[in-house]
């Protein structure tokens, strides 16, 4: 009977892996470039490491992998990691602060539980954290990292929706909410429930036309947070700092010639987002996101950093990639016979020709033999007949040197 694989899981086929590595390499390959030093945590977190610092919003706690790892009569609950953001500030906290500003990209897998069927549960993504620094150049940098990936990929246009952590909070403490219920509403926006805010009740007008102007509009101007700041004026101060802080990014990023959105109610995240968020989107699909957590380090121990990144999903990505395996010339070698002096001639001559940069295989007893372009029988007195299966051709040889130039020629 077959045993099929676990529900939310994914295999990769050679086909996928081909992808699946293109994007890993590139991802790392532009990252190294910008700067960013290449880490990796453990599959394996302490479930406190995402409990005790109130750093998950329930809805996204509710749904990780927990059991207890014992060990002897005491054990320690454990996870397997939801996301690699955290995992990465614990990991600087216990090894890597410095007074220097510090760039870390990784890629992993995070494990989340999804019920309906229709998502993964297992999720590979490329990641990036900038620490150490809190100007809006550094989150213009992060856009700017990720839109260089997939321009690198192939993958476009690229847009960006900014929304911002901050200011989504000035706008809840404005509902004269107590602090669990602030926080309890704050979640539920971040788990993508942006309404959450419209439908609590308030008899400011003002505040409801603030509410409406801020949740409703999309746009793609600093002017239009300027806009915002003089109507509200001084009734809401709280909303000074968000709008500014957004402002800012945005004409950063109008200047960098780089497409964007302003979309308050776009906001998706986790709870120890502080300042800018932003989501990544190549037509309508998100495939990546991030944003600003200055108070990450200090929750799990460190010192208090700024900090920000974001994450690229790998299998959305996988999507867009339009590409085949490498076309790489292909040996399929077959003893002569089943001699050990014929059987050592074939591993030789098949050793130098991959040195060459050909991917050789050694026949087996292939029932078919269709998959390669050349065959190569190799005789125990090291005569050597190469046959292109394209045209037919056969070729008497003597030496790896001539099997190379015969195939190169063909190319």
């Amino acid at each position: 009977m077959k045993v099929p694989k676990c529900k939310g899981m994914r295999d990769l086929l050679p086909d996928d892996m081909v992808k699946f590595r293109r994007i890993e390499e590139v991802f790392r390959h532009c990252s190294l470039k910008w700067g960013y030093e290449e880490v990796r945590t453990p599959t394996l977190e302490c479930l406190h490491l995402f409990t005790a610092t109130g750093t998950l919003t329930p809805g996204t706690l509710g749904r990780v992998y927990s059991f207890l790892d014992w060990d002897g009569w005491s054990g320690e609950r454990v996870v397997l990691r939801p996301e690699g953001t955290i995992p990465t500030a614990r990991l600087y906290t216990e090894g890597l602060v410095s007074n220097e500003i510090s760039r870390l990209c990784y890629v992993g897998n995070t494990f989340i539980f999804e019920g309906t069927g229709k998502e993964q549960r297992e999720r590979w993504q490329c990641g990036v954290e900038l620490i150490g620094t809190s100007q809006p150049l550094a989150d213009m940098e992060l856009v700017l990292l990720a839109s260089k990936v997939l321009e690198e990929l192939g993958i476009g246009p690229l847009r960006v929706k900014l929304s911002h952590a901050g200011l989504i909070k000035a706008l809840i403490a404005e509902l004269g909410l107590e602090s669990a219920e602030q926080t309890q509403i704050f979640d539920q926006v971040l788990d993508g429930n942006i309404r959450a805010l419209g439908d609590i009740d308030t008899e400011n007008v003002n505040l409801k036309k603030a509410l409406a102007l801020l949740l409703d509009t999309k746009r793609s101007s600093p002017g239009f947070l300027e806009d915002i700041g003089a109507l509200l004026g001084e009734d809401f101060p709280r909303f000074e700092p968000g709008l500014k802080d957004l402002s800012s990014i945005s004409e950063l990023l109008e200047t960098m010639n780089c497409t964007y959105e302003i979309d308050i109610a776009s906001s998706r995240g986790f709870e120890y987002y502080t300042g800018v968020m932003f989501q990544l989107y190549i037509s309508k699909k998100r495939v990546g996101r991030g944003g600003r957590y200055d108070d990450l380090i200090s929750l799990v121990g460190g010192p208090h950093f700024p900090a920000s990144g974001f994450a690229l999903y790998v299998d959305q990505l996988m999507d867009f990639v339009d590409m085949k395996r490498p076309a790489i010339t292909s040996i399929l070698v077959q003893p002569g016979d089943s001699s050990v002096i014929a059987l050592k001639s074939c591993f030789k001559v098949a050793g130098s020709l991959r040195e060459a940069g050909c991917i050789v295989v050694i026949d087996q007893g292939q029932k078919g033999v269709g998959g390669y372009p050349w065959l190569l029988a190799v005789s125990g007195d090291r005569l050597l007949y190469l046959t292109d299966q394209a045209s037919g051709r056969k070729y008497e040889l003597t030496s790896e040197a001539e099997i190379r130039q015969v195939v190169e020629n063909s190319r």
